[in-house]
């Protein structure tokens, strides 16, 4: 195998494969990364961790056809420390167990496990395909993804649920998250072909990983799923995982419908009080209180260790008086995901859940539970 590459075009490809592949590995052929020279002119990269996998296709000038695996974290930093604009060669006798890199003076060897030995990544046929705009994709992510368990016992909770619902406006694509603290959903109009597309849980890897994808690419995202796999597709990229195996909670149990005491508070100001007032507060429970009477909200927070802290704030708020405390951090990340200059609270009383959303018509709702202060 042999073949001359720009670096840039390598080092974008290498960067989306080495944050694959796990930096420990009891099988050491899925450190490396799997590089096979086309003869029309293109190398596939691949890498693997068994559960997710990508292939991605990239311009090069392929001399000899072949392939061999090397050690995706040694190619990556390589990449990485040669100058910008090089031309890198990479091939020579695999049968030596290394490969030579060369790169303008440069001259590296590095070892290699042979190709036949690499876990083929699944090209299964996947039921379910639908295109959905790289933006959308993104928010239904962004919007989310914050609120995903990392709580390993509760293995379902550890991704996004996406699932085709009926929501105010018909039918849509819903992206839920939740960690029992705090639950994120997003929802856009549903997608042509993606009606009978079922129900499926994304792991929290799977969802980093097309996260970065997506700061890098326009247009069009073609989706693949089935009830076990799913796949995205994006100029010459496909991501493939595995889904999580279990049974997201029924999470339309717990979207209060009755909160009828209603504040409106300017957001920014809102997330500086906040993140003021929490720094007086335990750090482990992060616990502020809210309390809010007249047009008037109070944030305090107190500890034994640090003292105390109050701020008050001008809210819309006509009701009665209502204390509320709340984990200042799960505060401030939904804060952060409302668009607009207010954030509109939806309460009931101290002990019962709160909905947080946007003051205009929004697709996004968060459920806020409350803690005790």
């Amino acid at each position: 195998m042999k073949f001359t590459i720009d670096r840039e075009a390598l080092l974008k490809s290498i960067s989306h494969a080495q944050s694959i592949v796990e930096r420990r590995n009891t099988i050491p052929i899925l450190a490396n990364v799997l590089l096979r020279a086309e003869e029309n002119g293109l190398v596939e990269i691949t890498a693997t961790d068994m559960d997710i996998g990508i292939i991605e296709k990239v311009p090069a000038g392929v001399a000899q056809a072949g392939a061999v695996t090397v050690p995706a974290h040694t190619l990556f930093e390589i990449v990485r420390k040669l100058e910008d604009g090089a031309q890198i060669e990479l091939g020579g006798a695999s049968e030596s167990g290394q490969i030579e890199l060369r790169s303008g003076r440069s001259s590296l060897k590095l070892s290699t496990l042979p190709s036949e030995d690499f876990p083929t990544v699944s090209q299964e046929d996947l039921p379910t395909e639908f295109f959905i705009s790289a933006d959308l994709l993104r928010s239904l992510i962004d919007r989310t993804r914050f609120a995903i368990s990392t709580e390993e016992t509760r293995y379902y909770l550890n991704g996004i649920y996406l699932h085709a619902a009926v929501g105010l406006k018909g039918q849509v694509l819903r992206s839920v998250a939740t960690d029992g603290h705090r639950l994120a959903l997003m929802e856009i109009p549903l997608p042509s072909e993606a009606e009978n597309m079922p129900g499926v849980i994304v792991p929290r890897k799977t969802v980093n990983e097309l996260r970065k994808l997506l700061d890098e690419v326009t247009g069009e995202v073609l989706v693949k799923l089935s009830e076990t796999r799913i796949q995205f597709a994006v100029d010459g990229i496909d991501l493939s995982s595995k889904l999580i195996d279990g049974t997201f909670p029924d999470y339309d149990r717990v979207i209060p419908d009755g909160n009828e005491k209603v504040m409106i508070v300017d957001r920014k100001r809102f997330e500086r009080a906040v993140d003021l007032v929490s720094t007086i507060s335990n750090e482990k429970s992060r616990a502020i209180k809210l309390t809010l009477s007249d047009n008037s909200l109070v944030l305090s927070a107190t500890s034994p260790e640090s003292g105390s802290a109050t701020e008050e704030l001008e809210a819309k708020y006509p009701d009665d008086k209502l204390e509320i405390g709340f984990n200042s951090r799960y505060l401030i990340d939904i804060t952060q995901q409302i668009n607009g200059d207010f954030a509109r609270f939806e309460l009931s009383d101290g002990a019962s859940p709160t909905v947080m959303r946007e003051v205009e018509e929004s697709d996004a709702l968060y459920v806020l539970m409350p803690m005790r202060v």
